[in-house]
């Protein structure tokens, strides 16, 4: 009997068609699991099944076949007002703190200093950097550039670049303050304490971590300004990341320039956080391999260049460079007479934060894992314009378009970003 080539072909698209909807059904929601991650953090991969008319519009470059890259939109311009401060208005006292666990913490934890010294008319004493050892302290001007700090916050908080002699000797009182606390948690939690001593440490604590939007509340335009406006890299650290952006760029010409950036530490991969992390069909974390059948499934092609956080190679990592041959460390592509000072055991605070800034500059970032990391790059991404940020899936079909995995951040515009920025 002879076959109709219209069956035939009827039968392949209704097969297909199932086939992507049992991979919309089935696929893990990274961004809705409450797991718990190494360092207390929790899952923040929001569940990008639900999807946006706008996110379902194809990626820059998807109809024409030359991959699923998408052109970075028009920058943000900061849409807070930049609060006044009293000009014959005297310090009240001083807040002090510690920046502590890279720079997707410190961003936070100076937003919440910054938020309770302009609370409490108060001076805000410029932080140190402790690493996860005792002797791992660096002066903030190691990393960070103190006069964009200083001048970014003029006219809204004091600051003092060094710590006044007469705190040197003091019993500091130490106040824990959740991350993103309010007017009313400042003036219930820290101003008593204050208002005895004159002087207050606080500590950010990240028992449940949410960068969504929130309604609109008095301190909301000092911690847009704090987050997204005062910190910058020191001029040393920043030209490291640009010579390093730039060699990605040049080991992409056959993309155009562009690269991928996939925030995947095989130290965090290893820990229970990430080894538990099934149940209901929800993940925090993927493997080097997982990575790789992500990122071949969506469209991007072997010649991709991809930049990982993991600092020196591991063979765990061999999975995803034999699909990607161009998959990078920054042992590789660090210029030979910086690594000495910024690679190694002394100097894990240059590294996280040279990460952190070449995943906010990358054309795609990919979130490995779940955490503070993701959503903060997501904020900084979000500012700038640069919003391709896909989290990843296990997808069961063999190849799905790139769009389907836009962070909800960006599609639903629920990042605290979309707050500060217009």
């Amino acid at each position: 009997m002879a076959v109709d080539p219209r069956q035939v072909l009827a039968a392949i698209l209704t097969i297909t068609m199932f086939v992507m909807l049992g991979n919309m059904i089935k696929r893990d929601h990274f961004d809705s699991v409450q797991n718990k991650l190494p360092g207390g953090q929790e899952d923040l991969f929001q569940d990008n099944n639900k999807i946006s008319e706008q996110s379902l519009a194809l990626l820059e470059g998807e109809a024409s076949g030359s991959g699923p890259w998408k052109e970075d939109s028009q920058r943000l311009k900061p849409c807070w007002a930049k609060p006044d401060l009293e000009e014959v208005q005297e310090s009240k006292g001083y807040v002090m703190l510690s920046l502590r666990n890279g720079p997707e913490f410190h961003v936070s934890q100076i937003a919440d200093a910054v938020v309770v010294a302009k609370s409490l008319g108060a001076t805000l004493v410029l932080p140190d950097i402790w690493g996860n050892k005792p002797e791992e302290k660096r002066h903030f001007r190691e990393i960070y550039n103190v006069d964009k700090f200083v001048k970014s916050l003029d006219g809204v908080v004091r600051v003092a670049k060094e710590q006044p002699e007469e705190l040197s000797t003091r019993n500091l009182p130490v106040v824990k303050i959740p991350n993103r606390l309010t007017q009313d948690q400042v003036l219930e939690d820290v101003e008593p304490v204050f208002r005895k001593k004159g002087i207050v440490k606080v500590v950010t604590h990240f028992s449940s971590v949410n960068m969504k939007k929130r309604e609109s509340n008095s301190v909301d335009s000092v911690a847009c300004l704090a987050m997204f406006g005062t910190l910058e890299l020191q001029p040393e650290v920043q030209e490291v990341v640009d010579s390093m952006v730039e060699r990605l760029r040049t080991l992409s010409r056959k993309s155009d320039g562009r690269f991928i950036a996939v925030d995947l530490r095989v130290d965090i991969l290893e820990k229970k956080g990430c080894q538990n992390n099934g149940g209901a069909g929800t993940k925090g974390c993927y493997s080097p391999q997982e990575i790789a059948d992500f990122l071949m499934k969506i469209g991007f092609d072997k010649d991709t260049t991809i930049y990982l956080t993991q600092t020196k190679w591991h063979s765990s990592l061999d999975a995803l460079k034999d699909v990607f041959p161009k998959t990078y460390t920054k042992e590789s592509i660090m210029p030979v007479d910086k690594k000495g000072k910024f690679l190694g055991a002394d100097a894990v605070e240059f590294e996280e934060a040279i990460d952190f800034n070449i995943c906010s500059q990358s054309d795609v970032f990919v979130p490995a894992i779940s955490g503070l990391f993701y959503a903060n790059v997501a904020g900084k991404r979000i500012a700038s314009g640069r919003s391709e940020i896909l989290v990843p899936a296990q997808i069961s079909g063999s190849s799905v378009p790139a769009s389907k995995f836009l962070s909800t951040y960006v599609t639903r515009k629920n990042h605290f970003a979309y707050s500060c920025f217009c």
